[in-house]
């Protein structure tokens, strides 16, 4: 079995956009003993500008973390879950894709 370059770039960039929002929501948990949630949109035109950056990235995981907790604890439908996991995982792949373009314009490639 063999992957074609296109379908191996992609899940690069699927698994580099998941890892990252990852990393990065845990390290802003870390720093701030908050955790990281679209809710820092409304709390005021400063917060919101400051952390849009950071929710950019960190949606996927965001998005993953309150899909599982909302079946686990509201017993959401699976319908609602595959829905949110999908948005979740292209919002993942093009974030990924952003961050190995880049990466790419940074090492000159």
């Amino acid at each position: 079995m063999s992957l074609d370059p296109a379908s191996a770039s992609a899940l690069q960039a699927l698994i580099l956009g998941f890892a990252f929002a990852g990393l990065l929501a845990s390290a802003f948990e870390l720093v701030t003993r908050t955790r990281a949630s679209f809710s820092l949109l409304e709390r005021g035109a400063v917060v919101a500008m400051a952390s849009l950056p950071m929710l950019v990235f960190c949606a996927p995981f965001i998005i993953l973390r309150n899909t599982v907790r909302g079946r686990r604890f509201e017993r959401r439908p699976i319908p609602f879950v595959m829905i949110a996991t999908c948005i979740a995982g292209f919002w993942s792949l093009v974030a990924g894709r952003v961050l190995l373009n880049g990466i790419g314009l940074v090492m000159g490639a």
